[in-house]
């Protein structure tokens, strides 16, 4: 009876797809395949999964950025892009089911209400922490503005444990990771996202190290992957003349749509250097290329990522949305940013490339002359087919970019070991240091904190090699450093500059802008071969 069963169940299944190869129209095809998937499948599955496994199926036969969202996370990706949040203003790390304060944002609801960096946070709403994620946590923490929460924490020397009723307020997610003035004349900004408060942090950003003093900028693009596309133009409008196309776009009917700056910025004539890696991409791109194409500023690092692909919402009714592909970016001389995108090596981008060696030699790429493009003032020699190349490559790493420590940093072991020691020394270090400044001068991270990361790696599995630590221990020790400045001082601008300090694209910068000959020499245009003059003179005289 069993095998008849089944052989019924074959027979129909059969039959079925003798209907469905007769059937004409696409749209009764794939309601009958849901119809009989939940008729005959061994678990029961409601028309929503199957529809939404539909809809991701199609889309992964579009192209990699051509995406679909549910309505939760619609939502959750239109805050992350306004640049701003409802929750306390704290910076947190848990770790060993405790959730620790790393820093309190100056202004905000915790700081009002008198949370201090180095606070334990034991429960939420009478829900203790224990056993919750970093994400678990954020979620409680943020909520629906003029909510409020209560917060139970523990205080190192306090008898008894702190609770606190704290109201949530908008709290501004910046998109300006960090700047700061590296010496008298040269500032330094770092983007982290393209979100709809960009321009106006950037603009606020740039007038305020003028006021410092600054004559030349460096503008730190690494690892940023990209938002709106209208942050990346107003962010050109601050270094780009009136009217400058910044890119433009062709969609499925070939028309195309041009994008000029509007002339309102505030830094057009000094010296410029963008730091640009392997995961700069989409706005990112927009903006370097078009600084490039116009010769405004010297590129530094490695062949961006190569998304040129633009993508436009289109809701569904039941609040979803469809992130559909509907156009590609161009760069003002003509390059395609877009790097082809069929095969599984599109997503292994940093694997693929480091494979190939182009991280570490930029002799291995090769661009046909079809791909070769020219600036629009310095008439320089620049390259499409995918990304934008630098115009002073530096290669990756490879020690820096060892996977032991970005396991480290992925098990969280240095936020944690930084925060026991700084929790115990906190004090001391306030009293040693008056300022970054002093700190970041004459401060030394002991040799036994670095040994404690170390051997709580080995303990979770992750020994260090004994050939690479010459030069990973030093790196360990400058994490470590600028953890311990972000959290004594409260900022990302102390982290970043600690760090900075042993970044070889960043210095490659510091050496363009402090000799400007290099930098001239850089952005003038390549020489005309001497075969190519004597051809134009031989036309002439025809």
């Amino acid at each position: 009876m069993l095998l008849k069963r089944y052989s019924l169940i074959t027979m129909g299944l059969v039959g079925l797809s003798f209907s469905l190869k007769a059937q004409v129209n696409p749209k009764e095809k794939l309601w009958q395949t849901l119809k009989t998937i939940q008729g005959n499948y061994v678990d029961s599955l409601t028309d929503e999964t199957l529809v939404n496994a539909a809809i991701a199926g199609m889309m992964r036969e579009l192209d990699p950025h051509s995406r679909y969202f549910s309505g939760v996370e619609s939502a959750q990706m239109q805050e992350a892009m306004k640049g701003k949040f409802a929750g306390i203003g704290i910076q947190f790390l848990v770790e060993k089911d405790t959730a620790y304060i790393t820093q309190v944002i100056s202004g905000g609801p915790a700081e009002k209400a008198g949370l201090q960096a180095g606070d334990r946070i034991i429960s939420i709403d009478n829900t203790p922490v224990t056993g919750t994620t970093n994400f678990e946590v954020m979620k409680k923490i943020r909520g629906e503005k003029g909510k409020p929460l209560t917060l139970v924490v523990r205080r190192r020397n306090n008898p008894a444990d702190i609770t606190k009723e704290i109201v949530r307020d908008v709290v501004a997610d910046r998109s300006v990771k960090a700047a700061y003035m590296v010496n008298d004349s040269i500032g330094y900004i770092s983007l982290r996202i393209f979100s709809e408060t960009t321009r106006n942090e950037i603009d606020k950003a740039i007038t305020d190290l003028q006021a410092k003093g600054m004559k030349s900028l460096i503008l730190d693009l690494q690892g940023n992957g990209g938002g709106y596309v209208e942050a990346a133009i107003g962010v050109a409008d601050e270094f780009l003349p009136k009217d400058k196309l910044v890119f433009y776009s062709v969609g499925r009917d070939k028309g195309k749509d041009y994008y000029y700056t509007g002339g309102f910025g505030r830094f057009m004539e000094g010296r410029l250097v963008v730091l640009i890696d392997q995961y700069t991409a989409s706005a990112s791109e927009i903006l370097t290329g078009a600084l490039q194409d116009w010769d405004r500023a010297a590129i530094v690092g490695r062949r961006s990522f190569g998304k040129g692909l633009m993508q436009r919402p289109v809701p569904v009714f039941d609040g979803s949305v469809l992130e559909l592909t509907g156009a590609r970016y161009y760069t003002p001389s003509g390059r395609s940013i877009q790097k082809p995108y069929h095969g599984s090596s599109y997503s292994d981008n940093v694997y693929t490339r480091l494979a190939s060696g182009e991280l570490t030699n930029e002799k291995v790429i090769h661009f046909p002359d079809s791909l070769k493009f020219t600036t629009l003032t310095g008439k320089r020699t620049v390259y499409g087919g995918g990304g934008i190349m630098p115009d002073r490559f530096i290669p990756l790493d490879t020690v820096e970019y060892n996977g032991w420590l970005q396991d480290v940093a992925d098990h969280q072991l240095t936020g944690k070991i930084t925060f026991d020691y700084l929790d115990t020394n906190r004090a001391k270090l306030l009293a040693d240091y008056k300022d970054f400044k002093a700190f970041n001068q004459q401060y030394n991270v002991p040799d036994y904190l670095v040994q404690e990361v170390v051997g709580s790696a080995q303990a979770a599995g992750l020994p260090l090699l004994p050939g690479s630590k010459d030069r990973i221990l030093p790196l360990l020790s400058l994490e470590i450093k600028g953890q311990l400045a972000a959290q004594l001082f409260a900022g990302n601008d102390y982290y970043l500059q600690v760090l900075n300090a042993d970044n070889g694209s960043f210095k490659e910068a510091m050496r363009l802008l402090e000799q400007p000959a290099l930098m001239n020499n850089l952005l003038k245009p390549a020489p005309v071969a001497k075969e190519k003059v004597k051809e134009t003179r031989k036309a002439k005289k025809k």
